[in-house]
């Protein structure tokens, strides 16, 4: 499972976080490993499972 980078900053930006938002987009690859960045999504209070693209049917 992928996290599309801008579903992150999508959700940084709608809280008000404008800074960590602009952060994410120059620091994070364009698709996110949850579990390479668990941490990262842990800090920012984001859950993975609202951010996850739907599956390919």
């Amino acid at each position: 499972m992928r996290i599309a980078r801008n579903r992150i900053v999508s959700a940084l930006r709608d809280r008000g976080q404008q800074a960590r938002a602009d952060w994410v987009e120059r620091e994070l690859p364009e698709r996110v490993d949850p579990a390479k960045h668990s941490g990262l999504l842990a800090t920012l209070h984001l859950d993975p499972a609202d951010l996850a693209d739907a599956p390919s049917p």
